[in-house]
């Protein structure tokens, strides 16, 4: 095991160093965190041959820690209790950070960078980490540096941290690596992350808006029928009117009290039904149908697909460019590719051309891509499939702009849809007896009248 010297700080303010073996850095660090140490550097004395993923070890006291790594050095205790409480805060801070995604696209894009001035991977890794701000996301970087400098592929470094890196994202840089075109893929990887972003900050931007009217309106439905239509029945029934609130109010009412008399049995009628849905789409069977149904959903279905089978397409034809046979590129190109339903075509297709027969035909056959992609498969197996493949992205691209400006524009009015037939039947239980009561048409029949 690789050996550090590291530096912490205690709770009470001293400083202790101390050289100890691990596992990794970052699961030093963690040990240190949870026995009441911030740490303030970890440094690794010896190059570590292979980097394993470990789970972190229950360790419990802080004394148990200390015996356990033979600390005795403490030094600085009377000026370190003089810290500034700011200084205090950013060493837990800087300790604590999260990965964003903002931090893998930054990290992605300079990679790129650095493999395209002809870096090789460990000279790359080291020159980003000492740029890298996030101690968290240096200390993983760390890691997958020192099971790059033990020969092992980036990408299966990558796995043991799958919580910051997404499976598609580690599957692209297998890709680039299995075929040798790392650069090209990192590119991808940069447009894939960029557009992701922009696709999410985009829906957000127009679902949270919605999302929180919706609430707010379904908030005020179910509070105007539980406190104010009791008041206004009452101010009914304190005049002697014969006039009631409007069917649908009393309707409404009646299910509101049968469900706060029964809110139990209807947790339970939902947790079933989400514990049912989840374990069936845990199931093979399950989960094949769900990564089916994400291609043929409305709105975003047809969308998906588009860029699953993009990325896919992209993958193959770095393969084909470098000399990979057909056959070859569609076994690396479908590591980026993680839906079953399109994984399952892809698997047909590759043992097709064992079998002698058409690739292209299960793409076809399956139905989710469009006429005139397929068409142009086939012209560029009869010509120049990399000339041909090129022209298919360009017009992927165009089609998945496309797409997706469908999608942006059909969304909203989706939502408005839903918020509106809420706010009118806000409008239909609890503001109009509001009004009612406030014309006052109720005194005359309290009157006689």
């Amino acid at each position: 095991m690789p050996v550090y010297h590291y530096k912490a700080i205690t709770k009470g303010g001293q400083i202790v160093t101390n050289k100890v073996e691990d596992v990794s850095r970052l699961i030093l660090m963690r040990k240190l965190r949870s026995n009441g140490l911030v740490p303030i550097s970890v440094i690794q004395t010896v190059k570590r041959k292979r980097a394993v993923k470990k789970e972190k070890k229950n360790v419990t006291g802080r004394e148990e820690l200390l015996k356990s790594v033979n600390v005795t050095i403490a030094k600085n205790t009377k000026k370190v209790r003089k810290m500034k409480l700011m200084d205090r805060i950013r060493i837990a801070y800087l300790g604590n950070q999260k990965v964003r995604p903002k931090d893998v696209l930054i990290f992605t894009q300079n990679f790129y960078l650095l493999k395209k001035a002809n870096f090789n991977n460990i000279h790359a890794l080291i020159t980003i980490i000492d740029n890298t701000e996030n101690l968290t996301f240096k200390e993983i970087l760390e890691d997958v540096l020192s099971g790059v400098q033990a020969g092992q592929s980036i990408y299966s470094t990558l796995e043991y941290y799958d919580n910051i890196f997404s499976t598609i994202y580690i599957s692209m840089i297998k890709a680039g690596e299995l075929s040798g075109a790392l650069t090209e893929t990192l590119f991808q990887a940069v447009n894939y992350l960029e557009e992701s972003a922009a696709l999410n900050k985009k829906i957000k931007g127009i679902l949270l808006p919605n999302i929180a009217q919706f609430g707010g309106i379904l908030i005020m439905l179910f509070g105007g029928t539980i406190f104010a239509v009791p008041m206004l029945q009452g101010v009914f029934e304190s005049v002697g009117s014969k006039e009631t609130l409007p069917a649908i109010t009393l309707w409404f009412q009646s299910v509101v009290n049968s469900m706060m008399a029964n809110w139990y049995i209807i947790f339970i009628v939902i947790g079933a039904i989400i514990g049912s849905i989840v374990y069936y789409v845990n199931t093979p069977k399950g989960r094949y149908r769900f990564h089916e149904f994400k291609y043929k959903a409305p709105i975003f279905g047809e969308l998906i697909y588009a860029i699953d089978f993009s990325r896919f397409m992209r993958a193959v034809l770095l393969n084909v460019k470098n000399g990979t046979r057909i056959q070859e590129s569609l076994e690396i190109g479908k590591n980026v590719v993680s839906n079953l339903a399109l994984l399952s075509v892809i698997e047909t297709s590759a043992n097709n051309i064992l079998l002698g027969e058409s690739w292209i035909e299960p793409f076809e056959t399956a139905g989710y891509s469009s006429s005139m992609v397929t068409e142009m498969l086939r012209i560029g197996m009869q010509t120049d499939l990399t000339v041909m493949l090129e022209k298919l992205l360009d017009y992927m691209q165009v089609d998945i702009d496309t797409i997706m400006e469908r999608v942006t524009k059909a969304l909203p009015q989706v939502v408005y849809a839903f918020v509106g037939a809420v706010l009118i039947f806000f409008v239909l239980v609890v503001l109009v007896p509001i009004i009612q009561v406030y014309m006052g048409t109720f005194l005359f029949s309290a009157a006689g009248v």
